[in-house]
């Protein structure tokens, strides 16, 4: 017998991916079944969303397993008891300390002196989702030097904080920063995972991910615990913006995520908070470490990171043409600002992507944004809405961008950016910010 797929299949491929004996086969009008290789173990039942899968009556881990207690020959004569067997969920070789998996951990993101703010925000939604499964939440501190991070990370929430430092990781290199938290993570074993959708963050949790064989979700804006399994909601954009997907990692561990900077609240830092320190070595040498930084160039405001900018000037495709750039490019000049834009500005060329701010793009949370000729699409403002101060350029006045804007300026932009770029430049010089 086999697992009996009825009416109404929509050809996800979810269950497929859920056999273990890799029974099941996404044909042209459906899934199909192989009964040779059917187990009945009942996963692609569980994972199915449209519910048209189901066992054979009595069979799969949905029938309790009698398990008879064996009864000395000795003992008194008394009849066999009947005991259920616990369901278990399936997860990945046991390791170092057991097959049970506990714990959020956040990895925080420390290199050449600088910690990843998104670090201490990942802190505040790690507390959620710990307090919501019931479990201790961690940081997880590789690098170089990294004392004086130690209490800033207690400070931030932290109940423990595992530490590698070694001179190995001085610089970033995915290598030794992977080998240093694959083998935490065994040694361990947290449930949960998380690290900023930052460079380092879309660098080294790929290669962690494949060297544990777990899934892992990227850029991430929402995080939960589902109520029922406790797996963690990791929802994120999908299909260009158009659909928000929520994905969940059902059988393997621990569940990994990166998550969008800027995106969660920074939580209140309290001062004195103290956990426990647990220090482990690397175990790898330099000369095992297949890469080597050759130079470091700092980048200025122009190149910086959109989710590390303080002043962002971002344009649409009210700009009218990718000349008119350079009147957006003297004003970030003026204010030390970064150019950003939306996702039009991108498709017509005037910007590269790794500018684009929106669902699409990176989630941005500067001190000051100046948005020139950007109508206001929802896509844009769920990327930028909670900036500290927003002011937009625009000669629509029914445009959904001031809806936003702390202040907003209806008219032609080829006259008001010269205008609020001269007397930016005139109060920046006698010393005045206001």
């Amino acid at each position: 017998m086999a697992v009996i797929i009825g009416p109404g299949c929509i050809s996800c491929g979810i269950c497929v991916g859920e056999c273990p004996s890799e029974a099941l086969e996404l044909g042209g009008s459906g899934v199909v079944v192989d009964a040779a290789k059917c187990t009945e173990c009942g996963d692609c039942v569980d994972a199915c969303p449209s519910n048209i899968l189901s066992l054979p009556e009595g069979a799969g881990k949905k029938a309790e397993a009698k398990v008879e207690t064996p009864v000395s020959a000795d003992a008194d004569a008394a009849p066999a008891v009947s005991v259920a067997k616990p369901k278990t969920e399936k997860k990945s070789a046991p390791v170092a300390g057991g097959d049970v998996w506990s714990g959020v951990w956040v990895v925080i993101e420390y290199n050449r002196g600088e910690i990843a703010p998104v670090s201490w925000e990942l802190l505040g939604e790690g507390r959620k989702l710990a307090n919501d499964i019931g479990c201790e939440l961690a940081g997880v501190l590789v690098g170089h030097d990294v004392e004086k991070v130690i209490p800033e990370a207690f400070a931030y929430g932290a109940e423990k904080v595992y530490v590698v430092d070694d001179p190995v990781l001085k610089d970033y290199r995915s290598q030794p920063y992977a080998h240093a938290i694959t083998d935490l993570i065994r040694q361990y074993q947290p449930e949960i995972i998380l690290m900023g959708a930052t460079a380092m963050g879309r660098d080294v949790f790929p290669v962690i991910a494949t060297t544990m064989q777990t899934g892992l979700t990227a850029d991430c804006t929402v995080l939960g615990i589902d109520p029922t399994s406790k797996h963690l909601l990791q929802t994120r954009p999908a299909f260009g913006g158009n659909i928000m997907a929520t994905i969940l990692c059902k059988t393997r561990r621990p569940q990994m995520a990166t998550v969008r900077p800027r995106v969660m609240a920074m939580p209140e830092r309290v001062e004195g908070r103290t956990g426990e320190i647990i220090r482990e070595e690397l175990g790898l040498a330099e000369e095992e470490v297949l890469t080597k930084v050759v130079d470091f160039i700092k980048g200025d405001a122009k190149s910086i990171f959109l989710d590390k900018a303080e002043v962002l000037v971002a344009v649409g495709l009210g700009l009218g043409s990718k000349k008119n750039l350079a009147l957006a490019e003297e004003l970030a000049d003026v204010l030390g600002a970064t150019i950003a834009g939306t996702r039009g500005a991108v498709e017509a060329g005037w910007i590269t992507h790794d500018r684009q701010v929106g669902q699409t793009g990176i989630t941005v949370r500067p001190k000051l944004y100046i948005s020139i000729g950007i109508s206001g699409a929802i896509q844009h403002l769920v990327g930028m809405e909670t900036s500290d101060f927003i002011i937009a350029v625009n000669n629509d006045p029914d445009a959904s961008i001031f809806r936003v804007a702390n202040y907003g300026i209806v008219g032609d932009l080829n006259e008001v950016v010269p205008a609020l770029t001269a007397e930016f430049k005139k109060r920046l010089q006698h010393g005045v910010a206001k």
